[in-house]
């Protein structure tokens, strides 16, 4: 199951991709029509945990930093992002915290144009998480695994510059060994055009 889900993910970013690629040269045949651009984020948020590990961890804080590189034309970008997070222990469960600390590469999708007051996009990656369980009178332990993700968010335009406000939530999963850690990270900041 882990293998399908792997290679479909692979060919869904691949697709992406070679639409991106695609819609740059067309934009770049028509004159250009939007130049590319960079965009930092930073944010905080909360963090959900799903299936087992909400068993175990209540909602929990998050932080996080992205770099977006908007492809000619606007559409498609390509985001590096990393994130820390915390989660304690449910109610009746051993007392611990539950620290994820990692990154993933993103193709991400906006419709409509760099102008727009308010611009929806969807994103999906892949990318390396560490979980580390500290225990309380026991120690910790951690292993990094690989982790993929795909959601959602709205950036609304700030004034007459290029900065923009977000709102992103997206489903997250690390193939941790026991069992998968998933959760849903929802992050609200801000970005900052560099030219």
């Amino acid at each position: 199951m882990k293998r399908t889900i792997r290679a479909v993910l692979v060919v869904v970013v691949a697709m992406l991709l070679g639409s991106a690629v695609s819609a740059q040269r067309a934009a770049a045949r028509q004159g250009g029509q939007a130049a590319s651009s960079i965009r930092i984020g930073v944010g905080a948020g909360l963090l959900l945990p799903i299936g087992d590990y909400k068993t175990a961890d209540k909602l929990g804080w998050l932080g996080g930093a992205d770099v977006t590189y908007w492809l000619t034309g606007g559409m498609f970008g390509i985001r590096a992002e990393g994130s820390y997070s915390q989660t304690s222990e449910a109610s009746g469960v051993t007392p611990h915290k539950t620290k994820i600390f990692g990154g993933m590469a993103d193709v991400v999708w906006a419709p409509g144009t760099s102008a727009d007051q308010i611009r929806p996009y969807l994103l999906a990656g892949l990318g390396f998480y560490n979980v580390k369980i500290d225990i309380t009178g026991f120690g910790s332990g951690s292993e990094t695994k690989v982790g993929f993700g795909g959601g959602a968010g709205a950036a609304f335009k700030v004034g007459t510059g290029g900065t923009r406000v977000f709102v992103e939530g997206k489903f997250v999963s690390v193939s941790t060994d026991v069992t998968k850690t998933n959760f849903i990270p929802i992050r609200v900041g801000v970005r900052f055009a560099t030219k």
